[in-house]
């Protein structure tokens, strides 16, 4: 039978391309949570979404948040 936890933590993080020239770089911005997520270490990642909007300049923006959990959870 499966245990079915009443509640767990999930961490997150935000991040987004500078504005200005190359702030519409989805590739880059990818990378850049890649590399972050790595540098966390020992996590499982939960989901990850990636947001447009048009910055006051007229430019799209990109962002990114990932939705994570502690591969070892100190509540488990």
């Amino acid at each position: 039978m499966t245990t079915v936890k009443e509640h767990f933590s999930v961490y997150h993080f935000s991040q987004a391309n500078p504005e200005g020239p190359g702030s519409d770089n989805v590739p880059a911005l990818l990378r850049r949570v890649a590399d972050s997520i790595d540098d966390l270490g020992a996590v499982e990642v939960q989901d990850v979404v990636v947001f447009s909007e048009f910055a006051d300049d007229g430019e799209l923006q990109f962002s990114a948040t990932v939705y994570y959990h502690l591969a070892e959870d100190p509540e488990d």
